[in-house]
C-alpha cells in the first residue's frame, strides 16, 4: 500500500433531511396565478419541501449530518463542511454552529459558496484534507434553505427551488475502495456571475435600500434561457473530463447524479452526453432544485430505496451560480449502518419507493 493510496476520500456514511411542509403546485398556483399544470411543465416538478417559520439553513444541516453520522456509524470526525448558499447570517459561517450542535465542537467548520456546484466543491476540499492528513474522517453537508430568498410572487423561481439537505462522511481509505472519490474536476466564470443572482446583501450592495436598487434586489433572479444554455454546455463538458480522469468510458457509467435544475435541463444534458434515461438519477418531481443539496439528498435516497447498489458506478455532476462547475466520479460503497428510509418519513409519499418523475 503506498502512502498516496492510503490517504484516498472514502465514502463512509450518507443521509438527507426534509423540512416537513410540502408545497404542492395546486398551492403555489393560488399564489402565484397559474394552474398546476402550466407550472410542472415549466418545471417537471409537482411539489416541494419548505422551511416553516423560524426554521434556519443550520437546523436542516444538523439533521441531515446526524444522519450520515448515524450511517457511518461514527461520532467523532474532524473537519464539518457546510456548502450553501443561504447561510443563516453574512458573518459568521453556518458550518461551526452545525458542528457544535452535533458535538463536534473544537474542530475545523466552514462554508463553501459554491452554489449548485457547492457539495462537489465541498467533496474536492474534504479529499485535499485527508490526502494532506489534515483530517481522517470530514463530514459534507450540502443544505439550503432557497424560498428565504425568493420573491413568493414569482412564479419563475418559486416553482423550481426548494429546501433540504443531504450529507456525507468521507473517510481515510485507498483508493481501489468501494466508495473512494475519484478526481474531481472544478471550473467557473465570473463573467456570468449575473445570471443567478441575489443583488442585495452583500459589500457591493449591502441591502435593499441602497441607492439604485429596488424592493426585489433582495431576491433571487435567474436569467432562463442563457443559464439553460450555460449549464447544459458546462454540466456536459465537465463530464467527460471527469470520466477522462478517472480512465472511465461513459459506458462504464451505471448511474448518473446530475444536479436536479429542472426537468428540461435535465432532459438537455441526458441528451448531450447521451445517457440513457434511465440511468439518470432523479427526484426533481417532488423534491425541487435545492441548489448545493440536491446531490447529497438524491444519493442518499438512492441508496436508501436500493436505486444504486455497492459496486454501482457513479457519476455526479453539477453547474450553478458564480457560474461554477464540477463533476466526479465513484463506485458505491456498502453502508452497513445505513437505515432503509431516514427518519422513517418518506420523501415522496405518492410515489414510493423512486422519487423519479
Amino acid at each position: 500500500m503506498t502512502p498516496q493510496a492510503a490517504r484516498a476520500a472514502v465514502i463512509a456514511g450518507a443521509g438527507y433531511w426534509l423540512p416537513p411542509p410540502v408545497l404542492t403546485n395546486e398551492e403555489l398556483g393560488h399564489r402565484v396565478g397559474a394552474t398546476a399544470e402550466w407550472l410542472h411543465s415549466r418545471t417537471g416538478i409537482i411539489e416541494r419541501h419548505v422551511t416553516p417559520p423560524g426554521m434556519a439553513t443550520a437546523d436542516l444541516a444538523v439533521e441531515a449530518g446526524r444522519k450520515a453520522l448515524m450511517s457511518a456509524g461514527t461520532r467523532r470526525v474532524d473537519a464539518v463542511i457546510v456548502a450553501t448558499a443561504t447561510p443563516n447570517r453574512i458573518c459568521p459561517a453556518t458550518a461551526p454552529e452545525v458542528a457544535t450542535r452535533l458535538d463536534q465542537a473544537q474542530i475545523a467548520a466552514f462554508d463553501v459558496g459554491a452554489a449548485c456546484s457547492g457539495f462537489l466543491y465541498s467533496l474536492a476540499i474534504a479529499q485535499g484534507l485527508i490526502a494532506i492528513g489534515q483530517a481522517g474522517k470530514v463530514l459534507v453537508i450540502g443544505a439550503e434553505t432557497l424560498t428565504s430568498i425568493l420573491d413568493p410572487q414569482d412564479r419563475a423561481t418559486s416553482a423550481i427551488f426548494a429546501d433540504g439537505a443531504g450529507a456525507m462522511v468521507l473517510r481515510a481509505g485507498t483508493a481501489d475502495e468501494l466508495g473512494a472519490i475519484g478526481p474531481v474536476i472544478l471550473g467557473s466564470d465570473g463573467t456570468g456571475g449575473d445570471l443567478i443572482a441575489v443583488a442585495a446583501g452583500g459589500s457591493r450592495q449591502p441591502s435593499a435600500t441602497t441607492p439604485g436598487s429596488g424592493p426585489g434586489s433582495r431576491f433571487l433572479s435567474v436569467s432562463g434561457p442563457e443559464v439553460f444554455r450555460q449549464a447544459v454546455k458546462h454540466m456536459a463538458a465537465v463530464t467527460h473530463q471527469a470520466l477522462t480522469a478517472a480512465g472511465w468510458q461513459l459506458g462504464d457509467v451505471d448511474r448518473v447524479f446530475a444536479h436536479q435544475a429542472n426537468a428540461h435541463i435535465l432532459t438537455a444534458v441526458t441528451r448531450k452526453l447521451g445517457v440513457p434515461p434511465y440511468r439518470m438519477a432523479t427526484n426533481l418531481r417532488h423534491i425541487g432544485n435545492t441548489s448545493a443539496a440536491s446531490i447529497p439528498i438524491l444519493l442518499a435516497q438512492d441508496a436508501a430505496h436500493g436505486l444504486i447498489k455497492p459496486g454501482d458506478r457513479a457519476l455526479l455532476t453539477a453547474f450553478g451560480a458564480g457560474l461554477t462547475w464540477a463533476a466526479t466520479t465513484l463506485t458505491w460503497p456498502p453502508l452497513p449502518h445505513h437505515t432503509p428510509v431516514p427518519g422513517g418519513e418518506h420523501p415522496c409519499p405518492h410515489r414510493p419507493p423512486s422519487c423519479a418523475g
